[in-house]
């Protein structure tokens, strides 16, 4: 059994000793500790809450709002829903805060509390910090029995999460009517099989071909939304002679597509061709984390915008987008974070400003991808020993390469001409990971496979 205390939330495998897994125990503690630290944050004594489909989903909604309700605070509950609606949610209401049940693409087994602040925005290193040491010092206070928070159940949030959508300027939905799209989707059985058809119907598509979209929670494949994942989406889109696929993971905010001869569209590409449609028609800058494809970085460029890269992680990217203004960014696992909206990475609206693209586009979705740089990412890792100085090994390396552009930000990231190198220690467990890209996959793959000789020669010296 795990369980995975980290700044951005808890997250673990069901059952189990309390501690080991995500137990009732700690359900109950975490909930406990942020709920008193979103209320002594805000004043505020409100939080919104919601769900994906999963399996133990309806278990951990119960704890988390009798747990809210015992310290004294008003819970909205959406019920099964989405990362983003939450996100959205959560301002609208007013609310000190939000949490999202939900081990995003994490097989059935897992769940999570994700944690977001009075924005709707996922918290901070410092606020996850003093969250973890609250529950720690089970440092908490239960209201008495005339200050119970109530429950308020409000499924209203699905339709106003799709009219913000279809507010926005840059959604065109009479373009995306009358290029009369034939959508197949791939919802994994989760809350995307009740979101993304009631989008696509808002947009005007009319034919939907849905897959796994009953919201049971039993995943019909691995969650996440990869090439391999994805084989039953690709043939459906076939089957159908629709003109592309659509996938999501558990708790929608992955966005990734098939194009209509069945081909992947690449997860990388989602963010990349989004921003394309946005930087033709608003001038600014875009940001992604370093491990994500150079292609928006020169999509970026030849719109005359400025890219900028950030650490791993959605709260890094947000910030590093407040920082640089970004009209545009998020991350190469299909996650797009578009600020028009909200600071979050939300596949619904990836999925409105793509249609309105493809649509203006008026060409196959597989000749759109092609229109784009290419670029290949290798994904590689390298095991070592719990007792090695892994900080110290990476200093060693930025010494051998000091004379490539490179950044320190979060772990090593080499540049070598239009290919580049990632290196990122491991929060979990002793190993290394190596992230490369090319403009083949045998460059990627040499590129890392240097790397990784270096790092051994650097071992045996040592």
């Amino acid at each position: 059994m795990t369980l995975i205390k980290s700044i951005s939330g808890i997250r673990g495998t069901i059952g189990g000793a309390a501690g080991d897994g995500l137990t009732p125990l700690d359900i109950v503690k975490f909930t406990s500790a942020y709920g008193s630290w979103a209320v002594k944050r805000t004043g505020i004594k409100k939080i919104v809450l919601g769900r994906d489909a999963r399996l133990s989903g309806s278990m951990v909604n119960n704890l988390v709002i009798g747990t809210l309700q015992g310290l004294g605070i008003d819970v909205i509950d959406l019920g099964l829903s989405t990362t983003p609606t939450v996100e959205v949610a959560v301002p609208d209401e007013k609310a000190a805060g939000g949490i999202i049940l939900t081990a995003s693409h994490n097989p059935k087994q897992w769940n999570a509390l994700k944690l977001l602040n009075e924005k709707g925005e996922f918290i901070s290193d410092i606020d996850g910090k003093e969250v973890l040491e609250i529950a720690e010092n089970s440092d908490f206070i239960y209201a008495d029995v005339n200050d119970l928070g109530k429950l308020i159940n409000d499924d209203s949030y699905l339709q106003k999460h799709i009219d913000k959508v279809l507010a926005l300027p840059l959604v065109d939905v009479a373009a995306i009517k009358k290029a009369n799209f034939k959508v197949a989707i791939d919802c994994v059985n989760s809350t995307g099989g009740i979101f993304v058809p009631a989008l696509l119907r808002a947009l005007g598509v009319e034919v939907i071909h849905e897959l796994y979209c009953e919201p049971d929670g039993h995943f019909p494949h691995n969650p996440e939304p990869l090439p391999e994942n994805l084989v039953a989406l690709s043939q459906e889109v076939l089957k159908t002679k629709s003109d592309l696929g659509i996938a999501v993971d558990p708790d929608v905010d992955r966005l990734c597509f098939v194009c209509e001869d069945g081909s992947m569209f690449g997860e990388e590409y989602t963010l990349v061709a989004v921003a394309d449609y946005v930087l033709k028609n608003t001038k600014g800058n875009t940001v992604s984390n370093l491990s994500s494809t150079r292609a928006l970085r020169d999509v970026t460029e030849s719109a005359g915008g400025e890219y900028h890269a950030a650490a791993v992680g959605e709260v890094n990217v947000v910030n590093k987008m407040k920082e640089v203004n970004a009209i545009i960014g998020g991350e190469g696992n299909g996650g797009v974070i578009y600020p028009e909206l909200h600071y979050g990475r939300d596949a619904l609206v990836g999925i409105a400003l793509f249609l309105t693209h493809l649509a203006n586009y008026g060409k196959p979705v597989s000749v759109l991808r092609a229109s784009y740089p290419s670029y290949f990412i290798s994904k590689n890792k390298i095991t070592l020993t719990p007792e090695m100085d892994i900080d110290a090994l990476l200093l060693k390396v930025e010494e051998k390469y000091q004379k490539q552009p490179h950044s320190t930000i979060d772990g090593l990231k080499i540049e070598f001409d239009k290919e580049w190198v990632h290196l990122r220690k491991s929060n979990t467990e002793p190993i290394i990971r190596i992230y490369s890209e090319g403009n083949s996959e045998t460059v990627a793959d040499n590129l890392a496979n240097k790397i990784i000789t270096d790092i051994k020669e650097i071992l045996q010296l040592t």
